[in-house]
């Protein structure tokens, strides 16, 4: 990997962070190239702050986006990722909120809210994508209509985790949360 003329300016240690923050947002597949950009215009601004953001982001998602194509290209016709979204959109049609890539658990609770006769919420945030990225492991949150969380031998959770199976996807429920084991090759258009 060559580095980036702008980064060369900056620490060993800044340079690898502002890489891993653009390799994230850039692999999530969530992220549009506006969020991307302001993500990592506001990192540089904070962590080196010497640099001209303007210049240095578009190198910093550019490395990004060529690492990635250059992976996926080796990557199967369906990926884990793939099935996911197949989980989801399943679940989506029973009647369960799903709440993809979100700042936080209140926006998924405003969403959970807003709906008509949920039959329950699956979520996860931007910061669970980004470490499956990185770690393999998804954590799915899940919820009663009343914002409770399933609790083990609750047929809601065991639907979930019977469908996770069904499409290959590893899963098992642990303090709360289920923890999907993948491989995070979700293809990006940016």
């Amino acid at each position: 990997m060559t580095t980036p003329e702008g980064l060369l300016a900056v620490d060993e240690r800044t340079a690898r962070e502002l890489r891993g923050l653009a390799r994230v947002l850039v692999r999530s597949g969530y992220a549009d190239h506006a969020a991307i950009t302001a993500a990592l215009t506001e990192a540089v601004q904070e962590d080196a702050p010497s640099m001209d953001a303007a210049t240095l982001v578009p190198l910093l998602i550019g490395e990004a986006v060529i690492d990635l194509n250059a992976e996926a290209a080796d990557w199967p016709s369906a990926t884990d990722p793939d099935r996911l979204d197949a989980v989801l959109s399943e679940l989506e049609s029973r009647g369960i909120v799903v709440v993809r890539y979100t700042s936080d658990h209140h926006a998924a609770r405003q969403a959970l809210e807003a709906a008509a006769d949920p039959r329950g919420l699956v979520f996860f945030t931007d910061t669970d994508v980004w470490h499956a990225v990185d770690f393999g492991m998804l954590e799915l949150k899940v919820w009663h209509p009343d914002t409770a969380n399933v609790a083990p031998g609750e047929p809601l959770l065991e639907d979930l985790l019977a469908l996770l199976h069904q499409h290959d996807l590893p899963a098992v429920f642990d303090e709360g949360r289920i923890e999907v084991t993948l491989n995070w090759q979700r293809r990006v258009t940016l």
